[in-house]
């Protein structure tokens, strides 16, 4: 994308402006960073409370066709073909190499598989779902927009606004009506908090974002601290912790290729860099996704290298920050397997000075999912 590209716009823009939202350019749209709160506030009002998130720049996309599931299971290391009806399942695209061309979430939604992706990777996943599914149609959905409804809170203001929707355990998907406006939704978000993600036509979604901000418990809440969080969460935020060079077992995302799948699997393999994937997954990978504790006050960034006590190279910080409800600065990154056991003491190269890290366990707080 030139400099010379304008910004999309989502359909919730004005109310931005509204609420006297800091507007910055991310994955093309022209997006809320932060409101006069500031991003500490909001941070904490959503783990305390229900902060609203304008999330229409993801692309959603309806799939249909003969066999549908067993088709998208050819391109992702999932068990498309066993996802039930009105569930919903986190999925990694795959290259030849092994390596992650981006991470997405698939609802069965019976007739149809729905499916939400990243912004910055949409066009870039459209041409690789058309292509890879030459019998089915593959639908880009314009005309919606998404919210995301996170906090402990969220379920009150749910059981307000939609009572059969609050009744929806983690990863469960539905079509109801909330405020009286048709919605598709999942209980599930990208803060490590009890949420719901709203799907609902572009027309209407001024009109229901503000009756959940008229809510006494629901805040707006922008991309920075929605950044805060998920890091607390250790959650991966494709483009820094997953990109074309990383594998789903480096990214500490084996739990997201089930046994189906794996070798000896009855469905083993059969997505793109099978080979390399099912490999490092019987033999281990050679660096590691992991939890990282700056000593210190001072956040390091993505992009600091890591060293080790001889100052040889270790790995490399890919998300860092300080967390509000951890109290302190924490950091994900990849390190060499000989050096991701928890409690391993590393180096970050910050600024030109060398300040100790520990490698540590993720999440760097509790995730509250709601289990049912």
């Amino acid at each position: 994308m030139s400099d010379s590209t304008p910004l999309a716009r989502t359909p919730l823009h004005a109310l931005h402006q509204e609420f006297g939202a800091r507007m910055v350019p991310f994955a093309g749209y022209e997006m809320p960073v932060q409101y006069p709160a500031g991003i500490m506030a909001e941070h904490r009002h959503t783990r305390e409370q229900a902060g609203l998130f304008d999330v229409s720049h993801m692309g959603q996309m309806r799939i249909t066709g003969p066999d549908a599931a067993a088709a998208l299971e050819r391109l992702v290391p999932s068990n498309v073909v066993g996802l039930k009806p009105h569930r919903q399942r986190y999925a990694l695209f795959t290259n030849e190499q092994g390596g992650i061309l981006d991470d997405l979430m698939i609802a069965n939604d019976g007739d149809h598989l729905f499916l939400v992706i990243n912004a910055a990777c949409k066009a870039r996943d459209i041409a690789h779902l058309r292509q890879g599914l030459p019998d089915c149609e593959v639908t880009e959905l314009t005309d919606r927009a998404l919210l995301a409804l996170q906090g402990p809170a969220a379920v009150k203001v749910m059981a307000r606004l939609s009572p059969e929707a609050a009744g929806l355990a983690f990863m469960a998907t539905a079509t109801l009506p909330v405020a009286g406006i048709p919605c598709h939704l999942s209980r599930s978000g990208y803060t490590g908090e009890d949420g719901f993600e709203l799907s609902v036509p572009a027309d209407a979604a001024e009109t229901l974002a503000r009756r959940l901000l008229a809510e006494p418990e629901v805040a707006p809440i922008g991309l920075g601290a929605r950044d805060s969080l998920r890091l607390e969460a250790g959650l991966c935020l494709y483009g820094h912790d997953l990109d074309t060079t990383t594998t789903p077992v480096e990214a500490a995302l084996t739990w997201a290729i089930p046994k189906i799948r794996r070798a000896d699997g009855a469905r083993a393999g059969g997505f793109p860099g099978a080979v390399v994937i099912l490999r490092q997954l019987m033999e281990g990978p050679m660096r590691l996704r992991v939890g990282l504790l700056p000593g210190g006050r001072a956040p390091v960034r993505e992009g600091a290298e890591l060293v080790d006590a001889d100052e040889q190279p270790a790995g490399q910080v890919t998300s860092g920050g300080f967390g509000p409800t951890a109290g302190r600065p924490v950091a994900m990154g990849y390190v060499s397997s000989p050096h991701a056991q928890p409690g391993t003491v590393l180096q970050a190269r910050v600024r030109g000075k060398l300040l100790p890290v520990t490698v540590a366990e993720l999440p760097f707080v509790i995730q509250r999912y709601y289990r049912g």
